[in-house]
């Protein structure tokens, strides 16, 4: 089962939503830099999430440099492909996003009704 966490930081940037297999299983991956008061402005932490399936249009309504906060499970799994090294794939798969600051007014995107630690096509290595 996967561990749930959040973090707020400016959107850095938004990727397009990708298609991956003959399943439609579907990805969007965004980039967050951190901010907070644990955060050091010297030392930028940039996080790559990602959104999976019908999650990916929770950032339809967001904007590069706005500020957000992320609700995420963080799981990993092992993947091995035949006559290949076994590989060790970790995810940050977000399920709500909270807008932060001046928008606050804003309705957050989210699917709080989805199951916890919710299992995504296995047969995927990501």
């Amino acid at each position: 089962m996967s561990q749930r966490f959040e973090i707020t930081g400016k959107i850095h940037s938004i990727g397009d939503t990708t298609e991956y297999g003959q399943n439609g299983f579907t990805k969007r991956e965004f980039v967050l830099l951190m901010t907070g008061e644990n955060e050091n402005p010297s030392f930028p932490n940039y996080i790559a999430l990602e959104l999976i399936k019908d999650r990916c249009a929770l950032l339809d309504s967001y904007n590069v440099g706005e500020e957000i906060k992320v609700s995420f499970n963080l799981s990993g799994r092992l993947w091995q492909a035949q006559g290949k090294p076994e590989r060790c794939f970790t995810s940050l798969q977000a399920w709500k996003i909270d807008r932060l600051g001046q928008n606050q007014d804003a309705a957050p995107a989210s699917y709080d009704d989805a199951p916890f630690g919710q299992s995504f096509d296995d047969d995927v290595p990501f």
